[in-house]
């Protein structure tokens, strides 16, 4: 992948993560090349990157949608997460000293702390920051880009309207998981993030946007610099759109 492409995804990832470009909003070549004044094929690229992160459909002769996650797809990333994050706690009750427990209370009472004054957006990043520093302070590359690539698409999950969350009792299981690995006590640590993260699952309510529609143009208005997008785009404008790749 070129750095231009690799440049088209990050923005396009950003936008999908913050909630700019909806689910099931097309993300058509086109009007994309114009945007970024970008070959067919630079954008193409990027589009194909998006899908191997999850964040992107690409349908034969329709094109590339930002992704519809369902249910069962939701059940199924976590699933995953529990599984990695379960291959690590091992690691961690056996390896972590002092001084990495301490970061991972304080990483909790930072989280108690941001939902206490109200702050839900700061707790609920610290939330998710929890599960990745676990990950992290396991100090397995492998494992911290593969949870790298669930989490982004959880947080595409976001778009969704979440209900029945107790956040209270979320950060008092993080605060009960980092307390069984400190002990040793790595099977009642692993059940307890199984069901922790099953708690989540069903705090989705699906297939209800809870974020405007915008047109791509619209929404990644913001990350362009000055002068980026242009009217149209340098060649494979024979590429006919929607064709997949």
């Amino acid at each position: 992948m070129s750095s231009r492409s690799q440049e088209i995804a990050a923005i396009l990832t950003r936008a999908i993560l913050d909630h700019r470009l909806v689910p099931g909003c097309k993300l058509g070549e086109r009007e994309l090349s114009e945007i970024f004044n970008a070959s067919r094929i630079v954008v193409r690229q990027a589009l194909i990157r998006l899908a191997d992160d999850g964040l992107a459909q690409i349908e034969r002769n329709r094109g590339a949608f930002v992704a519809r996650p369902s249910l069962q797809e939701a059940v199924e990333i976590y699933d995953a997460l529990t599984l990695v994050e379960n291959g690590v706690a091992g690691q961690l009750a056996d390896r972590l000293g002092p001084a990495g427990w301490a970061e991972l209370r304080q990483h909790v009472e930072r989280q108690r702390q941001a939902f206490a004054s109200h702050n839900h957006a700061l707790a609920d990043e610290l939330g998710e920051e929890f599960h990745s520093l676990l990950v992290r302070l396991s100090r397995n590359r492998v494992m911290q880009e593969i949870h790298a690539q669930l989490v982004r698409r959880t947080r595409l999950l976001r778009s969704l309207i979440s209900a029945d969350f107790e956040y209270c009792h979320l950060i008092d299981e993080h605060a009960r998981i980092a307390e069984l690995l400190e002990k040793g006590r790595v099977k009642q640590a692993a059940e307890l993030m199984s069901s922790h993260y099953r708690r989540v699952v069903h705090g989705y309510i699906m297939d209800r946007a809870v974020y405007p529609e915008r047109t791509p143009r619209e929404a990644l208005a913001p990350y362009l610099s000055p002068g980026a997008a242009a009217l149209s785009a340098p060649g494979d404008d024979d590429d006919r759109e929607g064709h997949a790749p």
